[in-house]
């Protein structure tokens, strides 16, 4: 880890390009921090978008049992830190995440002599959670998920990987499989809490505000939500096959939006990006958002959405907002980082699977056409979501006892 330090400062480079995020505070990644700080912060450590979602509806939780509980954010994506801006209060800090090396980890716990670490979903690294067991720092794994490629990976560096999450205080999983894997994989596993993802609100005004541009758009509407690389070629290539639909193409990351905007140009269809809206969407054979935080607006707006993520073997990104917002789910054969709530979907209704991109596409487009078969099964998402709420009033309760 010491000797790549510089292939990684290569790599921020490179991905500063696009995103200038991540030539910000660079010198965070290897330790060194800036400033006074006071020690005691309750620190969180979200990775990226999804993981600082979750966060956020951790950090309300926690808030409402100690309202003047401070906190340390870390990030390892730009569009983490970014969205992690939004949640920070006064005495709250935010930083980055060192690279998981001795020294750099042992400055960063020397620096912000946090109170207790949660670590969100996946993010176990080796000299992090060692270095806090040895510095009496207890260190958490919340909304605990491993899938079975990850669990594979663990098997064959039992020493490290069994250490590593050995040395976590607690871990409260999503579910019993993941329980049971995390436990295979070293960890101590205090309990099955669900998915905090379920405790996420919609916001109201976003959700009118889809639902009135629905009411205007010109035909059926069709979203592939949070589309990743190398899956709106088969999406764009299956389109032709099914006039009178209005498309709408919401890609995962935004460093892609310019990129995406330009692969439908070149596919032949015209575009219109919702950076430009104002009074509504404009005119156009394929909508794409370009906007962060306002997937609850792109639900609201859809009929139907295919999940990306799922069409290539990525895991499939989360379907529980969509189900909340009551828009109903077309998922590919890849849903392994969100199995069981992938799983819970389709036997609600509020979610079919299907074979590949083709078929994804053919199967929304059908779904759009039975307004009834629509309708019953926007409120089975909306009742699925309900049904599994309070993973976050679980979660808070465990972690103020550890820190009490």
């Amino acid at each position: 880890m010491t000797a790549a330090q510089p292939l990684l400062r290569r790599k921020l480079r490179r991905r500063g390009v696009s995103e200038p995020g991540y030539l910000q505070h660079v010198e965070e990644r290897f330790g060194h921090y800036e400033g006074a700080t006071e020690p005691g912060r309750l620190w969180l450590h979200a990775v990226s978008l999804g993981e600082t979602r979750a966060a956020a509806i951790l950090m309300r939780a926690l808030r409402e049992l100690r309202p003047d509980l401070r906190f340390l954010l870390t990030h390892g994506t730009a569009t983490g830190r970014e969205q992690g801006q939004a949640l920070l209060r006064e005495g709250d800090a935010q930083a980055w995440l060192p690279w998981d090396t001795p020294d750099a980890v042992r400055r960063f716990l020397a620096h912000f002599r946090p109170s207790a670490g949660v670590l969100m979903e996946t993010e176990v690294w080796p000299n992090l959670a060692a270095l806090c067991a040895e510095q009496g720092v207890p260190l958490v794994l919340v909304n605990a998920r491993l899938s079975e490629k990850s669990l594979s990976r663990a098997r064959k560096l039992p020493g490290l990987s069994r250490r590593a999450y050995g040395s976590l205080r607690a871990v409260w999983a999503q579910t019993e499989t993941d329980a049971r894997r995390l436990a295979e994989a070293g960890a101590t596993v205090h309990g099955v809490f669900g998915n905090l993802k379920f405790d996420a609100t919609p916001d109201p005004s976003q959700l009118r505000l889809g639902r009135a541009w629905h009411a205007m758009a010109p035909a059926p509407v069709v979203m592939f939500a949070s589309s990743r690389e190398g899956e709106e070629a088969g999406f764009l290539a299956a389109l032709r096959a099914h006039p009178g639909v209005q498309w709408l193409l919401v890609p995962r990351h935004p460093q892609r939006f310019d990129e995406v905007a330009a692969q439908v140009a070149q596919a032949g269809f015209t575009v219109s990006r919702r950076s430009t809206w104002t009074e509504g969407p404009a005119a156009a054979e394929v909508w794409i958002g370009d906007s962060l935080g306002e997937m609850p607006l792109y639900y609201a707006l859809a009929d139907v959405a295919l999940l990306g993520g799922s069409f290539a073997p990525l895991g499939g990104q989360n379907l529980i907002e969509a189900a909340a917002c009551g828009c109903p789910v077309v998922m590919g054969p890849h849903t392994f980082n969100f199995s069981e709530a992938a799983e819970l979907a389709l036997g609600a209704g509020a979610a079919l699977r299907v074979a590949d991109m083709q078929q994804g596409v053919a199967a929304a487009v059908a779904w759009t056409g039975d307004v009834g078969r629509l309708r019953q099964s926007a409120q089975a998402g909306e009742e699925f979501a309900a049904r599994h709420r309070g993973a976050s009033v679980k979660t808070a309760n465990a972690v103020m006892a550890m820190l009490t």
